[in-house]
């Protein structure tokens, strides 16, 4: 029997009603002093607590995350997880010659970070990761969650997006989550379209992990942001934190303008999806 689809509208959900300890570790994390000002000012944008919550995050998984970044959640992850589970980092592999020059700086400076501060972020792992050269999250059925934010845009973009929801599947343990946070197209749009401005249709994303084997198991909009039309001239880069609209403005009265024009509209709409791995 196919397990029953939650449709969750708004996720609203406390450390101290989630998991304990672990609820409090990751609400600690999100305002901690290791974390700049503007991060932390992303909190209202991001939902990090509310959303590792619908995810399921427990004290003694395997997490994944997909492309860190900058890292932003992985300076909420990686605490939390420190001494009970293991965060990993699936980053940039820097062996994989031409990629865009900030993959390298990114993954270098990821290194750095860890390498600075062991008693902020433990001991976490490492999977290198630049496809289709370098497509391999590690050990099959190793990983208890795979998180992913704000990344299949680029893998539509670049003809990835269906060998790589596959890798997803591979690497989860039977019962594993994945989570997946991704700027919403409208229904109905074209997923090749849509990519080039940030923005998946939430149809195209539950079909890539369904055809990679896993199950939609819940929603949520804790993520959405209606103010979001979907039809920016930058794309999702024309909203905070981006502002790429303001950018080349001069005139200090006018760059401010514009930049509250566009944060009064906030972050984008996104989708929210949690997947499971079957055969637990």
């Amino acid at each position: 029997m196919k397990r029953l689809i939650a449709i969750i509208a708004v996720l609203a959900i406390s450390a101290s009603a989630w998991a304990g300890d672990i609820g409090k570790a990751v609400e600690m994390a999100a305002g901690g002093e290791h974390r700049s000002e503007a991060n932390i000012a992303r909190n209202q944008y991001r939902h990090p607590v509310e959303t590792l919550a619908f995810f399921g995050l427990e004290h003694g998984m395997t997490v994944m995350e997909i492309w860190p970044g900058g890292g932003w959640y992985m300076e909420i992850l990686a605490p939390a997880l420190k001494g009970h589970g293991k965060y990993i980092a699936a980053s940039y592999d820097p062996d994989v010659p031409d990629q865009p020059g900030y993959r390298y700086r990114l993954h270098e400076g990821m290194l750095e970070k860890f390498a600075s501060n062991p008693e902020l972020w433990g001991d976490p792992g490492v999977a290198l990761f630049s496809p289709p050269q370098s497509a391999s999250l590690g050990e099959a059925e190793s990983v208890d969650m795979v998180l992913t934010f704000r990344n299949t845009h680029g893998w539509v973009n670049n003809g990835l997006a269906a060998d790589i929801y596959k890798e997803f599947a591979r690497v989860l343990k039977p019962g594993g989550v994945l989570g997946v946070v991704q700027h919403r197209a409208p229904v109905g749009s074209d997923a090749a379209e849509t990519a080039k401005n940030g923005y998946v249709p939430e149809d195209a994303v539950i079909a890539m992990a369904t055809a990679a084997g896993l199950e939609l198991e819940a929603r949520s909009e804790v993520n959405a942001n209606p103010k979001d039309t979907h039809d920016h001239e930058f794309g999702v880069w024309t909203l905070p934190p981006s502002l790429r609209k303001c950018r080349d403005i001069e005139d200090d009265k006018a760059k401010t303008e514009c930049e509250m024009k566009w944060r009064a509209i906030g972050e984008s709409d996104r989708m929210t999806l949690k997947f499971r791995k079957p055969g637990a």
